[in-house]
Parts: C-alpha cells; structure tokens; sequence
C-alpha cells in the first residue's frame, strides 16, 4: 500500500498529460499552422463539396485521368495493404505481365516499350496518391488524345504538380491533384465534380 496511491497518482497524471493534454495541443498546433494538412489533405470542388484526398488513390480508369500506381486491394482504406506476394513469386510475374499487357494496349505501345515500375508494382499501403515523373510522362499522349488537348498543355499541367524529393527523397507527380486540375483546363469537357466517380 505504501506505493500503491503515489503509483495510481503517477499514472492519472501522465494519462492526463499524454492522453489529453499532449493531444490536444499538437491538434490545435496543427489547425493553427497546417490547417489543409490536418484537415486530411482535402480536395474540393467549385461548390466546396469534398470529392477526394491528396493522400488517397482512387481507381482512375478513364482515359482522361492520369492513373495511380496498382492497388492489391483495390484501393479500398478499409483495409488496405500489400498483396505481400515475393519477387519468386509466379502469381506475382503474372500480374505484372499483364498489367504491362494492358498498359501498353492502352496507351497504342508496341510490344517491349519500357513502363515505369511504379505503373506495373502495387504500392505498400495500395492508397498511394503518388507517381514518378517518368510515370506520368508515360500517360501523357493518352490524357492528351481523350480529353482533345496539346499534349504540351498536359505535360505543363503536370510540370504544375511536380514535387522534389530534395537530396534523399523521390520526386513525385501528386495523382489526385493533377486530376483535379485537369478538369479545371479551360477546354476540359470534363465536369470537376465527376472526379470521384472515375
């Protein structure tokens, strides 16, 4: 019993500390100097209606959108996640055959035209918002033919939302947001408030 009540006195402080006080400090810190980030990152429409995040992928399939990086569970949160399928793996070489199969019959490509590894191999957490720049420059000429534009017009908007990975990162092309103003293009036949139904 000696330490029994200055042990109960201990925790409630620092449950109230690290439990209450602490969070409640970091979240009012964050909406006071990042309020986008800590908000989630959202994308909205002229109307101010939310349609996306710029941290989750969504399953682009028209060909007027840019496509993110293959999603194992079909870029579901709930749960998301790696196909955990190993480099030995046969069920592995089949999906990435075919999904290089399809990207180049998408996109009019010979058979042995090279594509970015990020286009062909699922992301870790199968929600990745991001594509490399060799990426993205891969889609251009097919953005470009459905949606009737230059295809200089989209590799500038592209260029708009490149994002440097400084010494020790990668960059990256943010996936949502270049969709997002893509239908912004003055030419766009395109509604902005469809982007979550592709």
């Amino acid at each position: 019993m000696k330490w029994t009540f200055p042990n109960l006195r201990l925790f409630l402080a620092l449950a109230v500390i690290t439990g209450g006080i602490y969070p409640a400090a970091v979240t009012l810190v964050s909406l006071a100097v990042f309020p986008h980030q800590a908000h989630g990152s959202l994308i909205r429409n002229e109307q101010g209606e939310v349609i996306a995040s710029e941290l989750i992928a969504q399953p682009f399939t028209s060909a007027k959108y840019f496509w993110p990086r293959p999603s194992s569970g079909d870029y579901a949160t709930m749960p998301s996640g790696a196909s955990n399928l190993s480099w030995t793996s046969a069920e592995l070489v089949k999906t990435v055959a075919e999904r290089k199969a399809a990207l180049l019959k998408a996109h009019g490509l010979p058979q042995g035209t090279p594509v970015p590894a990020d286009l062909l191999f699922a992301s870790g957490s199968g929600l990745e918002s991001f594509i490399s720049p060799e990426a993205a420059e891969f889609q251009v000429n097919r953005v470009a033919a459905a949606r009737g534009e230059d295809p200089e017009k989209i590799r500038k908007t592209v260029a708009e939302h490149f994002i440097s990975g400084g010494i020790l990162g990668e960059n990256v092309i943010n996936v949502m947001t270049l969709n997002a103003a893509l239908d912004k293009l003055p030419r766009s036949s395109v509604s902005y408030t469809h982007l979550r139904a592709h």
